[in-house]
């Protein structure tokens, strides 16, 4: 198994009730290991350094961690409950989490997007999420099916 692509949404959240953490877990894992496609970073400047951010992860410990540990996801989740004693703050993970599904791509990123994806523009699909998505599937599709 190489070039991965992740198809987890950023949409997703696990226990801990952080959209997007399942899918840098599996993107970080991935890199770690090698297997990521290279299309995708493993920890890159987007939604991946907002929930760093957001729950106030170090990159670096974040990316060592991974690397090191190869943790599953409910350890990653154990894992950063430990980094902030314990607990998390729920209003940090509400903005966290409002600003994931308020993103919206700029209109020549959807367009490029929706174009890949052989969808038309019919102006319905905005947010990164969903456009996110659809780019995965796309390319998932070309690199694995088609």
């Amino acid at each position: 198994m190489s070039n991965i692509v992740p198809t987890i949404s950023s949409g997703v959240a696990g226990p801990l009730g952080v959209l997007h953490l399942p899918r840098l877990w599996m993107k970080a894992s991935l890199g770690a290991a090698g297997k990521l496609h290279s299309d995708y970073p493993a920890i890159g400047a987007g939604y991946d350094q907002m929930v760093l951010d957001g729950l106030g992860i170090d990159k670096g410990d974040f990316e060592s961690f991974i690397s090191d540990s190869k943790p599953s996801y409910i350890a990653l989740e154990a894992w950063v409950l430990q980094q902030k004693g314990g607990s998390l703050d729920q209003d940090a993970v509400d903005k966290l989490n409002a600003a994931i599904e308020g993103y919206i791509h700029d209109d020549e990123t959807r367009k490029e997007i929706l174009e890949a994806a052989g969808r038309d523009d019919d102006g319905t699909i905005k947010d990164a999420v969903n456009l996110n998505n659809l780019d995965d599937w796309a390319i998932f599709h070309s690199q694995e099916i088609g």
